[in-house]
């Protein structure tokens, strides 16, 4: 299995895709909404939370690309040549979240990295890799979801299909604009989002907060159903392969 995540690894560091939204555009966002004037409330603190909902969304666009090759890996009959192989389907899966896991943190680093050396973010250590870790485990989710449409969706409809659900979770999640600005059918929607909880658990540790249980436990169930929902629409995909 771990050889099949070095394959798959070099194969989305080469992807110029993933190297543009990614890792490029969020970052670009990032200074776009801070330096002017766009993100909610003073400087500092618009930074900070700014920093933590750009460097999710980076994350999520990392997860989400991890998801698309598949139906073109399935076009070339690679999925029926791993199903030769002594990998199971759950080693597939795995090995693939683990390269949507390891492929998130440039997106994460380099919206972090933008936040200490132009806006000049500053936090203690332990708040610091509390954030790191959470922004990166927390995106085994997302990265399911991804994996699942790829493998259940065909060619351009999986990559559409990533592409819509990573902007709608970023919008209603509230990764772009706080979710306490919207209206109060919106945001009740927004904290049930596996995007806001996920986003919610660093938001809350940059200002000093402890998480909630609710964040945890919301996570942790969106992270069961997608994982249900990938292996499934693996089978499935190597049954038409």
């Amino acid at each position: 299995m771990w050889g099949y995540v070095r394959l798959e690894l070099t194969r989305t560091f080469r992807d110029g895709g993933y190297v543009i939204f990614a890792v490029v555009m969020p970052v670009v966002m990032y200074l776009i909404f801070t330096n002017l004037g766009l993100a909610p409330g003073d400087r500092h603190d618009a930074a900070i939370y700014t920093m933590v909902g750009m460097a999710a969304y980076g994350a999520l666009g990392g997860a989400f690309n991890n998801g698309s090759g598949i139906a073109e890996d399935r076009a070339t009959g690679w999925l029926r040549q791993l199903r030769l192989t002594p990998l199971t389907p759950a080693q597939v899966v795995t090995g693939k979240v683990l390269t949507g896991v390891v492929g998130v943190v440039p997106s994460i680093a380099a919206v972090l990295l933008a936040g200490v050396l132009v806006n000049h973010v500053a936090l203690p250590p332990q708040r610091w890799l509390a954030i790191v870790v959470l922004l990166w485990a927390g995106t085994v989710p997302f990265s399911l979801l991804g994996l699942g449409n790829g493998y259940r969706l065909s060619g351009q409809t999986a990559a559409v299909a990533n592409v819509a659900t990573m902007l709608t979770l970023s919008i209603v999640g509230g990764l772009w604009i706080p979710a306490e600005t919207f209206p109060s059918w919106l945001h009740a929607i927004a904290e049930w989002t596996p995007s806001n909880s996920y986003a919610g658990l660093s938001w809350r540790i940059a200002f000093g907060d402890a998480p909630t249980l609710r964040q945890a436990a919301t996570l942790v169930a969106w992270l069961l159903a997608f994982a249900v929902y990938a292996v499934y629409g693996y089978r499935r995909a190597g049954r038409r392969a």
